[in-house]
């Protein structure tokens, strides 16, 4: 008696080929291919693998949720031009008496996925979000991003390059953030510390499969392993232009989160979810290179940095209270600049102190770089990095005072304070616009004022139930 054939034949394809595809594409955008190049390849590439049943095209508002919308393949290679979406469904975007946004696909921005994480038959690729004519919209940050780097590069040959460190929290059961106003706390998964797991503790599991997924995506990983506080991890991997970097970030997260929830866990980047124990932070390690050349790097300067390397983080210390909110954009972040768990909210640089907002890694001419160390990883990252290297390029200098000198400064240690330097700030609105200032200010005052303004020593509902990356929109609604 002969089998049935499978009903389905989506595509599905083994980890190391998976490498190689996704590093291929990555090369092709290190390249800076033509984009009209980079579309005809790959429409001509969905045509023709007839495994592949749809398209996930994924975009970033303006706080840093993620969001995603899967086209059926036909309709997509008919209508790659002309795709549209509901913006005021969006917090943060159009309002609804205007809100159809166009989105636009960054065919240099495309992933082929691993199956037993994404699902069969799919691939990946990041959109633009175009207002009704066609023109970027402004509250797409990564498109501003993406539009200041490569001025940078036309103009002077210089490329932005960006490595995240990224931490996170494992907890027992799915959906723990959602439902953290019913049970009022978290619960660890293992205890270990720094380093400490065995082989199949199920931290290390969910360490180890979260990697290979980020290895077949072409992130090429450098090392993993749990971090200082209980259930917490980090998966490092290597630096990437400014984009790229960003994109990376999301799928981090993403990736983080979905074989979270196949192994029955939830993984977290809430700041500082619980109290009593180190936060999360994401390390924003930035360097320049022109022409192949790392240019933040001089033997003979201090601490082997070139006098431009030194401008570029004086002039981030000069508006280090007025960006801090793009930094740490949460009620939540603002527990994790504490100094009593290594917090790097001193404003200042330093090659050891990782109490500084900066520091210096110990770096060779390859590797010489600065570290913001004071970002959460909340922070939505196009608008972190944007916000950096327009700062560190065109930001005000700061003026020298000798009094300032005689004594360290502080990053702002709550939200109310920091909305209020970041709304005060000339140099934020000249560096977002003064649309997308107002429209920041306003989402994260409208989740300050949901929120109880003393912070305490004990984690609140409020902060996690209306916190911007928990997926609660019938919660908010509630309010």
């Amino acid at each position: 008696m002969t089998e049935n054939p499978p009903l389905r034949s989506f595509l599905e394809i083994p980890y190391d080929e998976l490498e190689e595809r996704n590093l291929a594409l990555k090369s092709q955008r290190l390249r800076r291919t033509p984009i009209s190049k980079l579309r005809e390849e790959r429409m001509e590439e969905l045509r023709k693998e007839k495994r592949i049943k749809a398209v996930t095209v994924c975009f970033t508002d303006l706080e840093g949720r993620f969001h995603m919308l899967d086209y059926d393949k036909k309709f997509l290679l008919s209508n790659d031009e002309n795709l549209t979406f509901d913006g005021s469904s969006v917090r943060g975007f159009s309002e609804q008496e205007e809100s159809d946004l166009r989105l636009g696909i960054d065919w240099s921005a495309f992933y082929y996925l691993p199956a037993d994480v994404f699902g069969p038959g799919k691939v990946l690729v990041f959109g633009e979000v175009l207002d009704r004519s066609g023109a970027p919209y402004p509250s797409d940050i990564r498109g501003k991003l993406k539009a200041y780097v490569e001025e940078l590069y036309q103009k002077e040959r210089i490329v932005c390059n960006v490595g995240h460190e990224i931490e996170g929290f494992l907890f027992k059961g799915r959906n723990a953030e959602k439902r953290y106003h019913e049970t009022g706390a978290f619960e660890f998964i293992s205890t270990g510390g720094y380093y400490h797991s065995l082989p199949g503790d199920v931290l290390r599991l969910f360490i180890d499969r979260a990697a290979e997924c980020q290895r077949a995506m072409g992130f090429e990983n450098e090392k993993d392993h749990p971090e200082v506080a209980p259930s917490q991890f980090e998966m490092n991997f290597r630096f990437a232009e400014a984009v790229i970097a960003a994109d990376q970030v999301q799928l981090y997260k993403l990736i983080a989160r979905q074989i979270a929830s196949q192994l029955e866990m939830t993984a977290s980047f809430l700041p500082k979810p619980v109290a009593g124990v180190n936060g999360n932070g994401m390390h924003t390690n930035l360097s320049l290179s022109k022409d192949g050349v790392n240019i933040f790097y001089d033997p003979n300067g201090k601490d082997g940095l070139s006098k431009l390397a030194w401008d570029f983080i004086q002039r981030i210390l000069a508006s280090a209270q007025e960006i801090c909110l793009v930094l740490n954009s949460s009620v939540n972040a603002y527990r994790r600049l504490d100094p009593r768990f290594e917090a790097p909210n001193q404003i200042k640089v330093s090659p050891i102190d990782r109490g500084s907002m900066i520091r210096i890694p110990l770096a060779n001419e390859r590797s010489a770089r600065i570290e913001v160390r004071s970002i959460a990883p909340d922070a939505n990252p196009y608008l972190s990095i944007y916000t950096l290297l327009k700062t560190g390029f065109d930001g005000p200098k700061e003026v020298e005072d000798e009094s300032k000198k005689a004594r360290t400064r502080f990053l702002p240690d709550n939200i109310q304070d920091a909305i209020r330097l970041f709304k005060a700030s000339n140099w934020m609105k000249e560096c977002l616009g003064e649309a997308v200032h107002s429209k920041f200010a306003e989402l994260k005052t409208a989740s300050a004022d949901r929120c109880p303004k003393a912070l305490g020593s004990r984690v609140k509902v409020p902060e996690i139930q209306f916190h911007h990356e928990v997926t609660n929109q019938y919660l908010w609604s509630l309010f």
